[in-house]
Order: structure tokens, then C-alpha cells, then sequence
């Protein structure tokens, strides 16, 4: 039978994208690459534990746990929300403010400099435009004599022999064309034996055409201005000693005061170093979002806030009314969880890709 032929059909096939699998640029295998991990190749990642992490209540700053009931070293906390102790941040502004002194002395001696070579130019300046437009009027005096003067010359020296001015002529030549002939041989061995030194190029001074000072790239390649105030240690913003904000720490095993412990020496040091507790429900504040109230100093978490404090403005300990500027956001403890914040710690080291 005969079949009637069908026409091609014509199938356009579509590479899919080459994705990049991954270690598959690495040239190591797993064992040599697991092997290398040891001894520092490649980017090194770890993570952190609880024990890493600073706890709620402790000092930013010498992550100590703040005494207390010790006035000169009791906890306050910064606009930003961090904790430290009082001797801690008092000292880190005395030596900040210090070194800031230091600055602006050395920033004010290199402006000062600047301004006297300002000074200096302008007066050079001055003085050069001065020079140029004498120069320039006593020449349009000299052109005037000098002319009288040559049609004197030209008149009395009419008289002279060539022979003289031929000679004097000759000479000048052959002069040039020595003078032409012993520069020629040194010009060619400049360009081509470079590596010699007297082929090799020298920086000659400009001459003082008014372009050798620039005032604005001066002030420009000047340090940044020192700000007036040190930084807070973590937010970098300014810093006064009067923003710091009093707080009153409740300690775990110190709520009751320590009057029905028959050890008290040993409730003072569970007091010292014991957790930080809520002043409202007495939990312990570990990784909660927690609230401190600027003109109390009262800690409590924000939970506890949001439902006793919020709706009235009282501080639930104090009785005392508050704003809601007066609410201040601490920075909360984390742990090992990856909820908490940043717990993995890497480092990078360079690789063979």
C-alpha cells in the first residue's frame, strides 16, 4: 500500500540553566577538605553557646554581674538601652574625653598650619602680581628709551666695518654647532639606555605660578573633625554623663531581703551575683523583652508591662506617674538559640577559589 509521507516534525529542545552545584568548584575532596578545616583553611564557622553570651544584668563593659546596693557601682543604663555599672562608664568617658582633648589639640595645629601657609601664599601671591605689573610698566618705559637710543646708534655707527661683525658672527656658529654636536650623542643615550641614572626622571620644583597651593585639597586631607562628645561604647551615639538613666536591679535570693536566712554572709554573695528578677512579678529575666521606666528605675518585662503599667502610666512599684518617653527598651540577654540574636561566629580565611 502506499503511504502518504508524513512531514518532520521539527522538536526544538531548550538547554536548562547550569546551576552551580555546590562544592563542585572545589577541587579538594571531602577528606582532604575536612582535613584542611583544621588547621585554619577555609572559612571558619562556630557557634556560640549560652556561655558566650552576656546574661542579663551584667556589665557591657567588664561583663561582670553589677554589685549591689554599692552606690559607686551600681547599674545604669545608657539612651540605647545597654547595661553597665557606673564605674565602669564614668571611666570610660574620663578616658574618652581625654583622648578627645588630644585630638582636637593636634587637629587645631595642623589647621593652624594651614592657615599660615595660607597666609604665606597670599602674601607671595600679593607680592608676584605686584613684581609682574612693574615689570610690566617699567618695560613699556624701557621700549620707548631703547628706541630713541637705537636710531642714535644706527645713525653714528653707519661708519663700522663688516669685517668685525662677520668675524663675531662665525664664531657664534661654530659655537652653536659644537655646542648642537656634544648634545646630540647624549640625547640619543638617554633614550636608549634608560636604565642609567642620568636618564632617569627628576622632579624639578614649579615655580611659584599661584597653582603650587590649593586651600581646599588642604582642608580636605585634614582628619575628620573630633566630635564634641565621646560615644556611647555600642551605639556610637553622643554620650553626656548626665543621660545615664539609675536602675534598680532586683537579684534572685535577695527579694525577701535575706532576713529569714540564718547565712548571711552567703545570702550577700547570692544577692551580688544571683539573676536579675522582675520588680513587679519576680520572674527571672533571662532572653524576655524587658522595660525599665527612666524616672523610677524600675526593670520589669515588657509583658508584665504592657498589662499593669501601660494602661494606667504608674509605675506598678513607685505609684509614680510616667511618660511614655519615660520607657525605656533594654537590650535583653541571649543564649545559644538562634532566636536570641547572632550565635554563629565565622571567620574568613582565604581559600584555592
Amino acid at each position: 500500500k502506499n503511504k502518504t509521507p508524513q512531514s518532520p516534525i521539527h522538536t526544538t529542545i531548550t538547554m536548562t540553566r547550569k546551576s552551580k552545584q555546590p562544592g563542585g568548584h572545589n577541587p579538594l575532596t571531602y577528606r582532604e577538605l575536612k582535613r584542611l578545616k583544621s588547621s585554619g583553611y577555609g572559612t571558619q564557622s562556630t557557634r556560640l553557646s549560652t556561655a558566650s553570651q552576656l546574661p542579663f544584668g551584667h556589665c557591657c563593659l567588664n561583663l561582670s554581674p553589677i554589685i549591689d546596693g554599692d552606690t559607686s557601682n551600681a547599674a545604669v543604663a545608657t539612651p540605647s538601652g545597654h547595661i553597665y555599672s557606673r564605674e565602669a562608664i564614668v571611666q570610660y568617658l574620663i578616658t574618652k574625653n581625654g583622648e578627645l582633648k588630644k585630638q582636637k589639640a593636634e587637629y587645631e595645629r595642623q589647621r593652624l598650619e594651614v592657615e599660615n601657609r595660607r597666609v604665606e601664599w597670599e602674601e607671595k601671591e600679593r607680592k608676584r602680581r605686584q613684581d609682574v605689573f612693574v615689570r610690566k610698566d617699567q618695560g613699556a618705559m624701557m621700549v620707548s628709551n631703547a628706541a630713541t637710543t637705537a636710531l642714535v646708534l644706527r645713525e653714528e655707527g653707519a661708519v663700522g666695518t663688516g669685517v668685525a661683525a662677520a668675524g663675531r658672527s662665525a664664531a657664534a656658529s661654530a659655537a652653536a654647532t659644537s655646542t648642537t654636536t656634544k648634545e646630540k650623542p647624549q640625547n640619543s643615550l638617554k633614550h636608549v639606555s634608560y636604565w642609567l641614572a642620568t636618564s632617569q626622571p627628576q622632579q624639578t620644583k614649579s615655580k611659584n605660578d599661584g597653582s603650587d597651593f590649593d586651600y581646599e585639597k588642604e582642608i580636605a586631607a585634614l582628619p575628620p573633625t573630633p566630635p564634641e562628645r565621646p560615644p556611647s561604647p555600642f551605639s556610637d551615639t553622643p554620650l553626656k554623663l548626665k543621660q545615664l538613666i539609675p536602675l534598680h536591679l532586683v537579684h534572685e535570693g535577695a527579694e525577701d531581703g535575706g532576713a529569714n536566712s540564718s547565712n548571711s554572709r552567703g545570702s550577700k554573695a547570692t544577692s551580688r551575683t544571683g539573676r536579675i528578677l522582675c520588680a513587679v512579678s519576680h520572674k527571672t529575666i533571662t532572653t524576655q523583652p524587658t522595660i525599665a521606666i527612666r524616672t523610677s528605675g524600675q526593670i520589669m518585662l515588657k509583658s508584665v508591662y504592657d498589662e499593669l503599667a501601660k494602661p494606667t502610666m504608674t509605675c506598678p512599684v513607685t505609684g509614680k506617674k510616667f511618660k511614655e518617653k519615660d520607657v525605656l527598651e533594654l537590650i535583653k540577654g541571649k543564649s545559644g538559640y538562634a532566636a536570641s540574636g547572632t550565635v554563629v561566629a565565622t571567620k574568613y580565611n582565604p581559600t584555592l577559589t
